[in-house]
């Protein structure tokens, strides 16, 4: 059985002592979690995060690196920076890195060898628009996502890799794609693992919910077959909504 991943992406809000404050308040909250948890606030509260979760269950994630080890590229950081601030996790291709910085798939799969070779456990994200949707072209953008972003990496490494499948017309919208919708999409990367990296990686793979996740919807998520957790916007930057969620996941 897959353990469930529930992760917290706080995006681009708390200041280094609200964000501590957060981590504190949620410590006691999930301590009896059977899910994985990580949170991923911003970058300049990744120490401060890092020293509240000290003794904790709950691991520590960055929403971004780089793909080189160092060089000149202002405003970036690089997998051994975020290593030795304390992060294990760290999220990669985001749709809103995609959409407002412009990063490609190319870009994500650098990134991701470069995040295994650190020993990071990178969670990936893939996801379609609602434009693509309504054209039928869900399956090919999202599975070509998934396929962009393993293209090179090796077997044995696969199944340390979680997958997010965002919808992108259901992050921050408020709408949600049903249960059913969701694990359709989910069941379809499952399917694509078996087939192009074997029965091995199809089984280990974590694949997270990531669309507007909340604690009313997200035990009925959580309950299909394929869906292994979540990758949290709005709702992990409250204790208490975030911990529901947790719970949620069993």
């Amino acid at each position: 059985m897959r353990r469930a991943l529930i992760a917290g992406n706080w995006k681009m809000h708390r200041t280094a002592a609200q964000a501590r404050g957060l981590a504190e308040e949620l410590k006691g909250l999930v301590a009896s979690a059977s899910a994985d948890v990580v949170v991923c606030p911003t970058f300049t509260s990744l120490q401060a995060v890092g020293e509240a979760l000290e003794g904790s269950s709950i691991s520590l994630g960055a929403q971004n690196m780089h793909w080189e080890q160092e060089g000149a590229f202002t405003g970036e950081v690089s997998a051994a920076m975020i290593l030795t601030i304390g992060c294990t996790y760290v999220i990669l291709g985001h749709s809103e890195r995609r959409q407002y910085f412009a990063e490609t798939d190319a870009d994500v799969n650098r990134k991701l060898a470069a995040a295994l070779d650190a020993g990071l456990k990178p969670i990936v994200c893939v996801g379609e628009t609602l434009e693509q949707r309504d054209s039928g072209q869900m399956e090919s953008v999202v599975l070509g996502q998934v396929k962009a972003a393993l293209d090179g990496i090796p077997a044995e490494a696969i199944p340390g890799i979680a997958l997010a499948y965002e919808p992108i017309w259901a992050i921050g919208t408020g709408r949600t794609a049903t249960p059913a919708q969701a694990e359709e999409v989910h069941l379809l990367i499952r399917q694509f693992l078996r087939s192009n990296c074997g029965d091995q990686a199809a089984d280990a793979v974590r694949i997270q919910y990531g669309g507007s996740v909340k604690p009313d919807n997200a035990l009925e998520l959580f309950s299909q077959a394929n869906i292994d957790g979540g990758l949290i916007g709005g709702a992990s930057l409250k204790a208490e909504s975030f911990a529901a969620i947790v719970t949620a996941a069993g």
